[in-house]
């Protein structure tokens, strides 16, 4: 069995603690492990492989997670626009064996009962190799207007239904055969790619043509001229609520989405006065109760508990002012190790650089800015021009504007630089890439 994994997601649910470059499932929340690598875990134990639906800059972040749980077996597939779930497991499953049962799972949710869960999976396994169509129905806790519903009878699914008002989700809660959608998935590569194909021709023409036209080196690489092309289309509303091979496995099993504050605050605990608070420094309140507090380097959010959902307006609002506060932490991991932004004024910036053992930036230049590096530990390898040479611990180098320049990282230990910038702009996205390990396409 394969482990689908959709990496999809914005960064903003979660936000101060998710960006769009670290969305949710790669935050470390759990025992320093994040949902991805709990996601990881779990399935890993019940099927032999991964395969990882994500974009380029995600895949970075997915590789590193996995390396340190020592993955090996894992498949990528790396799309440069989203799309929705449908085209995404469609090309997943266009490079599997028709025969090959699939586990779709999102990367970011949490599972606490793993026996109950294991249960689960061997009875959706059941059905799939009888060629059905398998949904996980979540037995709901409470009335959850946040979540669409599937009404069931027996493993029979009767319809599927949109988020509803708390009036409804009363009802449907009472009724008992009524479950939360969870957005999970087991069936044959084979049959799904049929009943797609029957039900959604458009999509699966699309997604084929783009996986044929794919650059699969390594991995499989999907063009954004062939993406954009796909309809976008959830497995939802184009497959599941059409096909007459689906079934409900009913899954009480610790579920949660992770999707709010308010949905972390009960995983983790909660002060004396019921407020949770997240965040490396001290904190301490006076008559505050209730209350959701999340601090990070550089931003703080404070919300009553109920409210959390409410973020997406504190993103939007963000967004508009075109800053890169919704994009990025201070501390960001790029695939050949981490930046971090110490101070940033009109016309210069403050980074400290980690270039991890055997890794290279691309070779690159800027057209705004000059940069002096100063090494503080090991042994860098920079190309300025034509020059190469070796920058020592307690020694530095100049960069100047519109300079080809590369910096390397040829030993066994990382490296650690301080960077300054000066120029008339020191934004991220004053790069030109000339030559890049990664892939990444220019200002990428």
């Amino acid at each position: 069995m394969t482990n689908i994994i959709l990496c999809g997601g914005n960064g903003t649910r979660l936000w101060p603690l998710s960006r769009a470059l670290m969305p949710k499932q790669f935050v470390k929340l759990f025992h320093d492990k994040s949902l991805f690598q709990l996601t990881v875990e779990r399935n890993s134990k019940i099927c032999e492989r991964q395969y990882i639906v994500s974009n380029a800059e995600q895949y970075f972040l997915a590789l590193d997670q996995l390396e340190s749980l020592e993955k090996k077996n894992s498949q990528y597939l790396l799309e440069p626009i989203g799309r929705n779930t449908a085209p995404a497991i469609a090309l997943a499953c266009f490079s599997l064996n028709p025969e090959e049962i699939v586990l779709v799972t999102p990367s970011d949710h949490l599972i606490k009962n793993e026996t109950a869960y294991a249960r689960v999976l061997e009875k959706a396994k059941e059905f799939a190799l009888n060629d059905a169509l398998v949904t996980f129905g979540i037995t709901p806790a409470f009335p959850e207007t946040g979540f669409g519903y599937i009404e069931a009878e027996g493993y029979d699914v009767k319809a599927f239904h949109e988020k509803p008002d708390a009036e409804t989700a009363e009802s449907y809660y009472k009724a008992g055969n009524y479950y939360w959608n969870s957005g999970m998935f087991c069936f044959k590569a084979g049959v799904f790619l049929d009943e797609l194909q029957k039900y959604a021709p458009a999509i699966y023409s699309a997604s084929l043509y783009a996986y044929d036209n794919a650059n699969k080196e390594g991995m499989v690489r999907i063009k954004h001229q062939d993406m954009i092309k796909i309809p976008d289309n959830s497995i939802d509303y184009a497959l599941m609520e059409k096909s007459d091979r689906v079934k409900v496995i009913p899954s009480d099993i610790g579920w949660s989405d992770v999707g709010s504050f308010d949905a972390l605050a009960e995983e983790l605990p909660s002060d004396e006065n019921n407020n949770f608070i997240f965040a490396d420094k001290v904190v301490e309140l006076i008559d505050i109760e209730d209350s959701i507090i999340v601090d990070t380097p550089d931003a703080l959010l404070i919300s009553k508990k109920g409210s959390s959902q409410k973020v997406k307006e504190v993103v939007t609002r963000l967004n508009r002012r075109k800053g890169n506060l919704t994009r990025l932490h201070n501390l960001v991991h790029r695939p050949w190790g981490t930046y971090e932004v110490l101070y940033t004024h009109e016309n210069y910036k403050i980074k400290r650089i980690v270039v991890n053992p055997g890794k290279r930036l691309s070779l690159q230049k800027h057209l705004h800015r000059n940069e002096h590096w100063i090494v503080v530990r090991g042994e860098a390898t920079v190309q300025v021009g034509d020059t190469l040479k070796t920058i020592y611990e307690n020694e530095s180098t100049y960069i100047e504007k519109e300079k080809l320049h590369r910096l390397s990282n040829k030993t066994d230990e990382p490296i650690v630089l301080i960077e300054a910038q000066v120029g008339s702009y020191t934004g991220e996205d004053d790069i030109i890439r000339i030559e890049d390990d990664y892939r990444r396409a220019d200002n990428g």
